[in-house]
């Protein structure tokens, strides 16, 4: 093939299910995956948060093939998006400059929260604010300015928030089905069949759930039946996601820039529930953000990532760096 060295750049989006990793051409200013990789193997973490030797033995080898693949002999700019690269990424921070220059001649490196590719890859470099939204969920906002930074709301865990997500729903329903097995108020005899369907007799459900270290995603994979009967009009499951949508809301209102040409982006699984949560949400946010229209959110986190690599080698980055959730380095190659 002929040497396309520099013309090429690497996104990585590292997440709950896995690595995915993605080559775009460097001056392609959308940064159209020419070619994905994917790892199933979620990265590992360890007393010293997310392990960059694990990392690194799966992003190294996927990206060999994709600079066989599209010619490439080096890559001037990467942008690594990691689950967790906030609170767990001092590794990450401190290992991946240096490999990643010697393996690759990166001249640019951009380390980068999920939540952060998220909104790279749904608005772009566009002010406004973002909500991120599965399993839990965060809201991300900024005005571009570097004196205002990044505004951040929520992404606090299923026990201390991540409020109106499929954790948060789930449980929501799991606990109506409860009520009604009871006989208390506030219980659905629908959401009872669907947890029973789907769970078994809902008395096993403490010993069943409380001792899973997948619990937030247990409870998350209830969210679709919740939905499913808030569209066959069950009230109670009605009020769930109603009651979600205001938690969405109150996010990203508590994230979005003020002024003129902000706009809303919400990307995630949680939105395949379609309209018995988006419906609810579409009037939550007029009424708590009536100037910042929401907006189809134009690509994934790992779409983000490409974007972000692409601005970084091109001096395009508008969105501002920070320590922890945007850290702009650059490596001498080794």
């Amino acid at each position: 093939m002929a040497d396309a060295s520099g013309d090429h750049v690497l996104g990585v989006d590292s997440g709950g299910s896995g690595l995915r990793i993605a080559v775009a051409r460097a001056g392609d200013a959308t940064a159209r995956p020419l070619a994905v990789r994917t790892s199933r193997e979620p990265v590992r973490t360890g007393p010293a948060g997310i392990d960059a030797d694990h990392l690194l033995s799966q992003l190294l080898p996927l990206a060999d093939e994709l600079a066989e693949e599209v010619g490439a002999r080096d890559f001037p700019a990467v942008c690594v998006g990691a689950a967790g690269m906030a609170s767990m990424g001092d590794d990450l921070r401190a290992r991946l400059p240096g490999a990643l220059a010697t393996a690759y001649g990166v001249r640019g490196l951009a380390l980068a929260a999920d939540a952060v590719t998220a909104y790279a890859g749904a608005l772009g470099q566009r002010p406004g604010a973002v909500v991120a939204a599965g399993t839990g969920m965060i809201a991300l906002g900024t005005d571009l300015t570097a004196e205002a930074g990044w505004r951040r709301a929520d992404g606090w865990g299923h026990l201390l928030g991540d409020c109106g997500s499929g954790a948060w729903i789930g449980r929501a329903g799991l606990e109506a089905a409860l009520r009604a097995y009871d006989g208390r108020l506030g219980g659905s005899a629908a959401l009872l069949a669907r947890a029973e369907a789907v769970f078994g007799p809902v008395a096993g459900l403490p010993g069943a759930l409380y001792p899973r270290p997948d619990r937030p995603a247990v409870l998350a994979s209830f969210a679709p039946e919740v939905g499913r009967c808030a569209a066959a009009d069950d009230a109670v499951a009605r009020g769930i996601l109603g009651a979600a949508a205001g938690h969405l809301a109150d996010a990203a209102a508590a994230v979005c820039p003020p002024g003129a040409g902000r706009a809303v982006a919400c990307t995630g699984g949680l939105f395949g529930l379609g309209e018995p949560l988006l419906a609810p949400l579409r009037t939550a946010l007029a009424e708590r953000l009536p100037g910042a229209p929401l907006t189809p959110a134009a690509g994934t986190p790992l779409d983000g990532a490409l974007a972000l690599a692409a601005a970084l080698a091109g001096d395009r980055l508008k969105l501002p760096a920070d320590g922890k959730l945007l850290q702009i380095t650059r490596p001498a190659p080794g």
